[in-house]
Order: structure tokens, then sequence, then C-alpha cells
């Protein structure tokens, strides 16, 4: 088990590509804590299903919009697991609308949780991590933040922050021994696009990836768990894309 002995905090770890983290981490031998904002039910399960496979885990609830939240999250998973060796930027929300429609918050939830909750949790984790001279951050972004699609507008805005949030952050932390990663997942099936991977429209959209299926969520997470392994100790802010070709090609940017 190549991540034994680590500790890995995963925003948003209770559902989709979250969860599937969480399982990949503890499967390869780190304890887990599963943040969640309002799925206790869910994360709690979560959580016995890793310690019934022989793996450590808790579940602890917060908000990454606020900072706060994001300072007693790392707090008290270092305290209850012992340390703190992996953080993974998952948490994520869509609002999606034609900027025509578009409220305004539309746009500031989206960029307070999915850019404020990547920023929050990583200046939470740094001075642990700068302090024992390591540490990985793995942030779950998405292609969209490199491209354009109608309707996406403040999700595609909020995932470029957390795109150019990596590179810095790389830059800035790599002389503490810090790695900082991103994962920019494709579509992939969850609650959080199920209108576009589902019906006519995911027909459609399937039609424009060269591989022509979506990205199942153990897949991205395979993805994430190497990013936050020994494999890839030379990567630091580096934007990984896994979506099936779908930034090769060149589409309408619409279903």
């Amino acid at each position: 088990m190549k991540l034994a002995g680590q500790v890995a905090l995963v925003t948003g770890g209770s559902r989709g590509i979250g969860a599937a983290v969480c399982r990949a981490l503890a499967a390869d031998g780190a304890a887990v804590a599963v943040n969640y904002r309002a799925s206790e039910g869910p994360a709690k399960e979560l959580v016995r299903a890793i310690e019934q496979a022989g793996g450590r885990a808790v579940a602890i609830a917060g908000d990454v919009a606020e900072a706060a939240d994001a300072a007693a999250m790392a707090a008290r998973t270092i305290d209850e697991l012992g340390g703190l060796d992996i953080l993974v930027n998952n948490a994520g929300i869509a609002r999606d609308a034609l900027i025509y429609h578009m409220g305004m918050d539309d746009w500031l939830d989206t960029m307070k949780v999915n850019f404020g909750g990547v920023f929050h949790c990583t200046k939470a984790v740094l001075p642990h991590f700068m302090a024992q001279g390591s540490g990985v951050v793995v942030n779950v972004s998405s292609v969209m933040g490199e491209r354009g699609w109608i309707g996406e507008s403040n999700y595609a805005a909020s995932k470029g922050a957390v795109n150019a949030f990596t590179r810095c952050c790389a830059m800035e932390s790599a002389r503490f021994g810090i790695r900082v990663n991103a994962v920019l997942p494709g579509f992939s099936p969850t609650e959080l696009v199920a209108g576009l991977t589902e019906g006519e429209t995911g027909r459609s959209i399937r039609k424009q990836i060269p591989m022509r299926r979506f990205g199942p969520v153990e897949q991205i997470a395979e993805v994430v768990r190497f990013l936050a392994g020994p494999e890839s100790a030379y990567m630091t802010g580096a934007l990984v894309n896994v979506d099936g070709g779908a930034m090769t090609a060149l589409g309408l940017g619409r279903p």
C-alpha cells in the first residue's frame, strides 16, 4: 500500500467523485477524513464501509466556503487521525444558466464554493504542511476551466480560477516540499451534472467525446490517487485532463 501511514482530507467526500476518491485513497492505505456539508448520512455510511474494509476514516462536517470551517476541518483531521499529508479539494456546486438570465447569487455562490473552498482549505493546511516539510494538494477542477460551454460561464470561471491558483500555489510551496496539482475531469455521471449526462442531452454530448463514453468516477479517483502518491513525486503545477479526449476536439460547445 503506497499511502500507508498517510492521512488525507477530502472535501465534498460523501458523494460522487469525492466518495470515489475517499475509497481509492483508503484502499491504498491512507486514513481518510470525509468532509461533508449537508450529506451526513452518506458520509457516515462511507466511513463505515472504509472501516469494515480494514481502513481508518472519520466524517467531518464543514462548509468549505467559510474560512473558519476550513481551519476547523484541518485541525480536527490532525487531531482525530493523527496527522495530515494529503488535501483533496473536491467540493463544488453548479448553478447553470445563460449569462443573460444569471443572477448575482448564481455567480457569487459558485465562486465562493468552487474557488473559495480551494483557497480556504489550502490556506488552512499550509502551516502544517510547511512545518513538516511535505504535503500534497490535489484540486479537482474541470475541463470547463480551459474551454467554453453554453450555460457554464460561472462554473467555468470558478474552475479557471482553480487552475490558475494551482499553478501559483505550486510555485510558492515547492520549496517547502509541498506539491500542488489538479485533475480536470470531463463529463462524469454524478448528481452535479445529471442534466448533461442523461437522456437525449447525454447521448448528444457522448457523440462529441472521442472515446464516446463518460468517465466513471472511479477512474477520476484513480488519477487523484496517483497525484497523491509517490509515483508522481516529480509533478507539481500540473493540470491533468481526464476527459476521454474531449479537449482534443473542436466542438460547438453545446449539447
